[in-house]
């Protein structure tokens, strides 16, 4: 039995910055996430204007997050009708960041211990912070080919899907918690353990989730609260086992999302959606993939 002090408990990466106490994607939510101690952000969420700027924004579109509408494809970042214009319709408002703008907060010297999840100073103080997140398959020969130095994760709600396309390519695999709360989601637990992938988890919200996420041994936890979580944390190392005993695990049985013929629909759902948008999965793209390697 491993005393509270000699445990190693999860990181905190904010998921989107503190996206429950700013707008989520904007730089007050990543300064809130750093501020609250957290050792990395998640935001594998950039787009590209028509005017080839690179912006961090989650939707293909603005119209759930901010006071404009149309696809970030077709709009421009500058000019009188320019994104640069756009606000966060949550409070406090917001402007939308540029990838630009991110890394020179995440290149200021007081945050270059925070990782990052989408010159020399570049190669040695920025890229081995980046974590390049896929969804398909088909990206992971161009990841290779043009970002090289970036460590590459697999972000999904399928084990199958990561087993049969991303296992040989990712060293991080970051998956949703209802599907690692199933009985597969277990075995794919352990599979990453003994191979020594990483595991991350999101998006980790209430306190008995984080507390479970623990017990499983994962590598990181993604949250909305990354206070919640840190604070936490820090109980966890002063009294492990009183802490612990305060987080039932009865959930994992009386909530439906957790079980297993429900994540197999939603998974299925998710590789059709997946197919629908960047192609389907082919044996010449896994073919393709390995020459690259």
């Amino acid at each position: 039995m491993h005393s509270s002090s000699e445990r190693v408990l999860p990181d905190c990466w904010g998921h989107r910055g503190a996206s429950a106490a700013f707008p989520e994607n904007t730089l007050a939510s990543f300064e809130a996430a750093i501020r609250d101690g957290a050792e990395g952000i998640e935001s594998a969420d950039v787009h590209v204007s028509s005017d080839d700027v690179v912006i961090m924004f989650h939707d293909p579109d603005l119209s759930r997050t901010t006071d404009s509408t149309g696809a970030i494809k077709d709009r421009t970042w500058y000019g009188e009708n320019g994104m640069e214009h756009v606000r966060t319709v949550k409070e406090p408002k917001q402007a939308i960041p540029t990838f630009a703008e991110t890394i020179t907060l995440l290149m200021q010297p007081e945050n270059q211990h925070v990782k990052f999840n989408v010159d020399s100073d570049w190669e040695t103080k920025l890229a081995p912070r980046l974590v390049l997140g896929l969804w398909h398959p088909s990206f992971i020969a161009a990841a290779k080919e043009s970002l090289p130095y970036l460590t590459r994760s697999f972000i999904g709600i399928s084990p199958s899907l990561a087993r049969t396309y991303f296992w040989d390519h990712c060293d991080f695999f970051s998956m949703s918690f209802a599907v690692l709360a199933t009985s597969d989601g277990e075995k794919f637990r352990k599979e990453c353990q003994d191979a020594g992938k990483k595991l991350m988890v999101w998006t980790v919200n209430k306190p008995e989730h984080m507390m479970e996420a623990v017990r499983w041994g994962v590598d990181c936890i993604l949250t909305d609260v990354t206070r919640t979580w840190l604070d936490m944390r820090s109980a966890l190392y002063a009294d492990y086992e009183k802490t612990g005993l305060q987080y039932s695990r009865i959930f994992l049985w009386t909530t439906l999302d957790y079980w297993t013929p429900i994540q197999m629909l939603r998974q299925t759902a998710h590789v059709k959606r997946l197919q629908s948008i960047a192609g389907p999965f082919t044996t010449a793209a896994t073919v393709t993939v390995s020459a690259a390697a």
